[in-house]
């Protein structure tokens, strides 16, 4: 399925890269490879994985991917009929729900 990433989206995986980046050198090169491949396996099975929790309720819902080797990190989505939007890259220990709004965009 067609992936779209909101702007807000590209600009968050920017400035994650430029912060791992800065904590050493080629952290920030592994955080990029590992959310293209999370965003490759939402594009492949994006009915798969679950709701974000007290998301639930927007419609289409949001769900969310968990990244594996940098865990407080979630893909924020919505499947459509031609197309997953993906709203967000959300640190999930900073500014919860902040994304939301993404929704009506």
């Amino acid at each position: 399925m067609q992936l779209v990433l909101h702007p807000d989206a590209q600009a968050e995986i920017v400035e994650a890269v430029d912060w791992y980046d800065q904590r050493a050198p080629g952290l920030g090169d592994d955080f990029l490879a590992e959310v293209d491949a999370a965003l490759a396996t939402v594009a492949e099975r994006a009915h798969i994985w679950p709701t974000w929790p007290r998301a639930d309720q927007i419609q289409p819902p949001i769900q969310r991917y968990l990244l594996s080797r940098f865990r407080f990190y979630a893909i924020a989505y919505q499947r459509f009929d031609d197309h997953v939007l993906v709203l967000a890259i959300v640190h999930a220990r900073r500014r919860p729900f902040y994304w939301l709004k993404r929704t009506d965009e």
